[in-house]
């Protein structure tokens, strides 16, 4: 029997305020254990909490980016659980009436365009972090991260395979960063996902049981997860039993998912209103005035960037997967209008270095102004596009400007006819077997011919004068 996967994603963003979402602790990452925390964050009795502005703002631009309907009045409620990285015994968090719901996206799997719908965000404070002690029956609390600010995004249970799993993940982080509203960091914890997995029989319209994964802190392991998931639970069915609704763990070192507990149901959390905040009230104004601040997004920028630059499908889905990295090659095409060049040197030797280096686009050695310059040499004939891979990397090394480097290294392009001729001639004589070959029929030894003479001139040569000459010193050899 062949089987499907029903895959919903929840996903944590921590956004990018400078305070809690109750209270005016600093939300800065990798302070102090304890050091960013208040009465109200620690749950201290007699304190009230008071609701952040701007995590309403951040919270409505990314409703709006995912065509989200938005409620004109919401409730936060108490989520009732017990763990010692809670203060307070419950999490505030929104149920019964959420900010925003019934919202999409589309992602683009192996050319095919999919929608995925979005159930509903919501508005939480995280909670603390346990960090546990390996050689001891200990574990440490620190809750720096109690109150900051999350919301929750549930997907429907639209997506089939990991690999639109993973391009569901992706393409929300890139909103979200477009929107300059969570820096995605899912190493530091401020993008999670928590995956909902079971399967039925290929044509069935009932789902099967579904078990809940968590502990995957990056696109991989979340695509690795559920993968093996989709494996254990088939194989489950197929022996025979049955899959039990319940919490597991992905354990990144063995490859395998483990159980953790049951899983909940809405009804263990006890949620009810928080009765110490009032219902939020959103009015058109208020859209109407975070919709005007909105960006231009990651589809219509991708789109926009086939149309008007003309470059491939594949080019603009990866020049647009950030916004700095869309800004860097559109700066440098202002500077070098030859969009595909342009989008070629940054796909290859931009990003190829940035990942070696481990930077982000931000950091990058090699700024707009001095890639163009370097592509202006090569378009000029004064370097071959081989030296420009020389100049390339010493401009990341030293952070010189490309024409200083051309001419402390004489790495300018060799464009004489007669020099070149002389080397063609020597290159031909040393190789007469081969150029015998090449008169019987051979054609594919042009290539080697045109590498023994970019060999002898050290790259220097101009490749297309060095076609030219041999094509016409050959037949007279």
């Amino acid at each position: 029997m062949n089987y499907e996967a029903i895959i919903g994603l929840e996903v944590h963003a921590q956004l990018l305020t400078r305070t809690k979402i109750f209270c005016s602790c600093s939300t800065e990452f990798g302070a102090p254990p304890n050091t960013h925390t208040c009465p109200v964050c620690l749950g201290m009795p007699g304190v009230l909490p008071a609701l952040n502005r701007k995590v309403v703002d951040y919270t409505l631009r990314m409703a709006l980016a995912t065509n989200c309907t938005i409620a004109r009045e919401c409730r936060f409620a108490r989520k009732n659980y017990f763990y010692p990285d809670l203060p307070k015994g419950y999490q505030i968090s929104q149920y019964e009436l959420p900010i925003a719901e019934h919202g999409h996206i589309f992602i683009a799997v192996n050319g095919k365009k999919n929608r995925i719908g979005i159930t509903r965000i919501h508005m939480e404070e995280d909670a603390g972090k346990l960090i546990h002690i390996p050689y001891r029956p200990v574990s440490l609390v620190d809750f720096n991260r109690a109150g900051v600010p999350l919301i929750e995004i549930v997907s429907e249970p639209d997506i089939r395979t990991t690999e639109e799993a993973g391009a569901y993940l992706r393409h929300l982080r890139a909103i979200l960063r477009y929107l300059e509203i969570c820096d995605g960091n899912m190493e530091e914890g401020s993008f999670r996902c928590d995956a909902n997995v079971s399967l039925r029989p290929v044509g069935a319209d009932t789902f099967g049981t579904r078990t809940e994964l968590k502990n995957m802190n990056s696109f991989k392991h979340v695509e690795n997860a559920l993968a093996h998931e989709i494996r254990r639970q088939q194989a489950v069915i197929e022996d025979g039993g049955e899959v039990l609704q319940e919490t597991r763990l992905w354990d990144p070192d063995k490859g395998v998912t483990v159980p953790m507990r049951g899983k909940e149901e809405a009804h263990d959390y006890r949620y009810f209103p928080d009765p110490d905040l009032l219902p939020l009230v959103i009015d058109d104004e208020w859209i109407e005035e975070i919709r005007s601040t909105l960006p231009e997004l990651p589809d219509d920028k991708r789109q926009r960037f086939i149309e008007t630059y003309g470059i491939p499908p594949y080019d603009a889905q990866l020049l647009t997967g950030s916004r700095a990295l869309a800004d860097y090659f559109e700066a440098c095409v202002r500077d070098f209008p030859e969009p595909k060049t342009v989008s070629n040197w940054i796909m290859g030797g931009i990003l190829a270095m940035l990942k070696a280096e481990n930077k982000t686009i931000q950091q990058s050695p090699v700024s707009t102004e001095r890639l163009a310059e370097l592509l202006r040499l090569i378009d000029s004939g004064v370097i071959s596009g081989k030296i420009a891979k020389i100049v390339f990397d010493e401009m990341v090394s030293s952070g010189k400007p490309p024409e200083t480097i051309v001419q402390e290294k004489g790495l300018v392009q060799i464009t004489d006819t007669d020099a070149i001729a002389e080397v063609v001639k020597q290159v031909l004589t040393d190789h007469a077997k081969e150029v015998s070959d090449y008169k019987a029929g051979k054609m594919k030894l042009l290539g080697f011919f045109v590498g023994q003479v970019m060999k002898a001139t050290r790259g220097k040569a101009n490749p297309k004068l060095v076609n030219e000459i041999l094509k016409k010193m050959i037949p007279d050899t």
